[in-house]
């Protein structure tokens, strides 16, 4: 059934433009004018954030942050291997994918580590990367709360995965 829902969708959208007479080839081509436009103003967003990960990463400092944190997340339940995996996830979606490649090499894709890590990764979402993107195009200026609760709730989601690949 899931196979025919992506056509269906774009029959019936075409179906509809006939009705309405509108000019689909029209509104694509405008609407990928208006991307170009956006694609410019949120670049410096983007190269701000890929630039603020790599001097992270390179540091050393986030080995050094996933060793301190390392305690404290063991006591909630999250393995110290996938210390780092947890902070890397709001930063980078690629380089949380090259990580849970290696956590899962590393431990074996049935182990309770690579579970965890596997959750957590599909789970999360990549939090400064949205904000820079979605934030800066919608020119929001009070950000207050934004952030932290995303992260609050990333580490909330992280407990609840790790608790339920326990069980499971």
């Amino acid at each position: 059934m899931s196979v025919f829902i992506l056509p269906a969708f774009l029959i019936f959208l075409i179906v509809f433009s006939l009705v309405k007479r509108v000019k689909v080839y029209d509104c694509f081509l405008g609407g990928a004018k208006d991307s170009l436009s956006l694609v410019k103003s949120i670049f410096p967003y983007i190269a701000a954030i890929f630039v603020c990960i790599e001097l992270f990463r390179a540091s050393g400092a986030a080995d050094k942050l996933a060793d301190l944190l390392a305690k404290p997340l063991a006591f909630l339940g999250i393995p110290k291997e996938i210390t780092q995996l947890m902070m890397l996830v709001p930063l980078s979606g690629g380089g949380a994918i090259a990580l849970l490649e290696d956590i899962i090499a590393r431990y074996g894709v049935d182990s309770y580590i690579a579970r965890c890590a596997a959750c957590v990764s599909g789970a999360s979402e990549t939090v400064f990367y949205i904000s820079a993107v979605y934030l800066s195009a919608c020119k929001a200026k009070k950000l207050r709360y934004a952030i932290p609760v995303s992260l609050f709730c990333t580490l909330l989601g992280t407990v609840t995965a790790c608790l339920l690949c326990r069980f499971l």
